[in-house]
């Protein structure tokens, strides 16, 4: 049973030999000749006007990045539904709409925590109650 096996073992291995050699010879073979021109920092035929070491770049734009491919994904599951929509009858039906009743609770949270205004500091719900209290005792 195990002898099953064999061929894929002996592929890995040697995808990971030919990786292992190629990375190998490229860093011997490699010209190696830095000037200052190299080593300088390039971005779109711009030079930089600062340096990013002190420069803090805001939280809020992974924060929406990652909420665009959670999203982005779910609605991917969509696709194969509406293939197949005839095929799984009610049932599908009623999955379906409990997915996207998921899926909008999940972006209704999103939204009332602030995760889509992008000039507002995200704040959670804690937060906003102790903000309000703030304005009305003061």
């Amino acid at each position: 049973m195990l002898s099953e096996y064999l061929p894929i073992v002996v592929l890995a291995a040697l995808a990971l030999a030919f990786a292992v050699a190629s990375l190998v010879v490229s860093s011997l073979l490699r010209p190696h000749r830095p000037t200052p021109a190299k080593l300088a920092p390039y971005e779109c035929g711009i030079e930089p006007q600062r340096l990013p070491k002190g420069e803090r770049f805001p939280v809020k734009f992974y924060v929406l990045a990652m909420l665009f491919i959670v999203f982005d994904v779910e609605t991917i599951f969509l696709f194969p539904w509406a293939v197949g929509f005839r095929r799984l009858g009610l049932f599908g039906l009623v999955e379906m709409v409990v997915f996207i009743g998921l899926v909008f609770v999940a972006y209704l949270y999103v939204w009332r925590e602030g995760g889509l205004d992008w000039n507002e500091p995200v704040r959670r719900s804690g937060e906003r109650e102790q903000v309000g209290e703030a304005l009305r005792a003061g």
